[in-house]
């Protein structure tokens, strides 16, 4: 078989050229740390990387959602703490103003004080997180929550929760309405409220009362009068929703137990003839109107009697109240601290998929560096081989002998 010169400079030359291909590849893998230089390099390998890569990448955003989330939660169960902390002195203030030992002038400054946490409340309802949007408007984060005329205080906000997507599956609210916060808030006992009217002249004060048997509440107001004749006290029950009269003639004692209907409560102390007093449903009361009822009936002159018992029936229903708001903002915190909880647990998840991601491209992209030196060694004693060879066959021209 014929070998032309061309054929031979034309062979040798390939080899050569693809030895120096495969140690560049080696040298390039090395230096990048990369076994996969091109798909070409390995394709099913390149798709593996590709769809870890954009996990990781996905997984990486809700790590940044994640934190934003912390973030708002945080600011939100700081500033509910805050108010927590402001109810518990507005609580403290209505339990001091009962003292009988104070005068009109007294419970006036008592006001004044609580004037001062009114308007703190308001501050802290309308609050800001660190880019100006309001934590308690629900979606309309660009629209103060809260504005007031006096003790009126409006929401003008919406019933929304901001949502981050913070899993693959998971959206988490971030923000809490100022309606479920500060005005969704049941007066009474929750199921019902008691009340003394504002024209007895007697020393009768009403508790707050509780339910006896629920499948009987009826969900109707009624009245209670009294009827006094000289050391005879008696009290007729009206159920005023259907006008019906419950019972009449009832013989009253002090500290005197009244049930009916599924509920209970008692009067302790003396009404007088025509003293008259309420139960009606538990209405929604926003902590803005307890506190502005409070500071009401401080200003209020209320030394002497009847304003003595009227003040203690009203502080009484503002101590109600304001443990059923204390209540609800503890609810609130709750909430917010079972979300922190979850995103904490998501965040803590995350890392773990962002290490088992690093770790699989690892497995299919990193170079082993042992193995490639190796081959690198190989290589460069193949290619220093052709070139030898090249040169041996290349000297065997007929010309170098003629």
């Amino acid at each position: 078989m014929r070998v032309s010169t061309n054929g031979m400079y034309d062979s040798g030359t390939i080899a050569m050229l693809r030895q120096q291909d495969a140690l560049i590849k080696t040298q390039q893998q090395i230096s990048t740390g990369r076994r996969i230089l091109t798909p070409a390099d390995d394709p099913i390998a390149a798709a593996q990387a590709l769809n870890v890569s954009q996990a990781a990448s996905i997984n990486s955003q809700y790590s940044v959602n994640r934190g934003h989330a912390l973030t708002s939660l945080g600011l939100v169960e700081t500033t509910l703490q805050s108010i927590t902390s402001n109810l518990q002195d507005v609580r403290q203030v209505a339990v001091n103003a009962g003292n009988p030992t104070l005068s009109d002038t007294d419970r006036k400054s008592l006001a004044i004080e609580l004037r001062g946490h009114f308007e703190a409340l308001l501050g802290q309802a309308n609050i800001t997180d660190g880019t100006g949007n309001y934590l308690f408007s629900g979606f309309q984060e660009n629209t103060q929550p809260f504005t007031h005329k006096g003790f009126n205080v409006q929401y003008n906000g919406d019933q929304g929760q901001r949502l981050n997507q913070v899993g693959p599956s998971r959206q988490i609210a971030v923000s809490n309405s100022g309606t479920d916060v500060f005005e969704r808030i049941k007066n009474g006992n929750g199921i019902f409220v008691t009340a003394a009217n504002a024209t007895n002249t007697g020393s009768g004060v009403i508790n707050s009362g509780s339910v006896t048997a629920p499948a009987s509440l009826t969900g109707h107001s009624y009245d209670i009068t009294f009827s006094v004749s000289g050391n005879v006290a008696t009290y007729d029950i009206v159920d005023t929703t259907s006008g019906a009269t419950l019972s009449s003639g009832n013989a009253f004692a002090n500290n005197n137990t009244i049930s009916f209907d599924g509920l209970q409560f008692s009067i302790k102390g003396d009404p007088a003839n025509g003293d008259k007093f309420t139960v009606s449903p538990s209405t929604n009361q926003s902590i803005f109107t307890t506190i502005g009822n409070l500071i009401t009936t401080l200003e209020a002159p209320s030394s002497g009697q009847p304003g003595g018992t009227q003040l203690t029936n009203n502080l009484n229903s503002a101590l109600q109240n304001l443990d059923n708001s204390l209540e609800n903002i503890l609810s609130t915190r709750a909430s917010v601290g079972s979300r922190l909880q979850e995103v904490e647990a998501l965040e803590s998840m995350g890392e773990d998929f962002e290490v088992q991601y690093e770790q699989r491209l690892s497995e299919l992209r990193d170079v082993d560096f042992a193995k490639a030196i190796s081959d690198l060694n190989r290589q460069q004693v193949y290619l220093e081989a052709a070139q030898k060879s090249f040169a041996t066959v290349t000297g065997l021209s007929l010309f170098d002998f003629i």
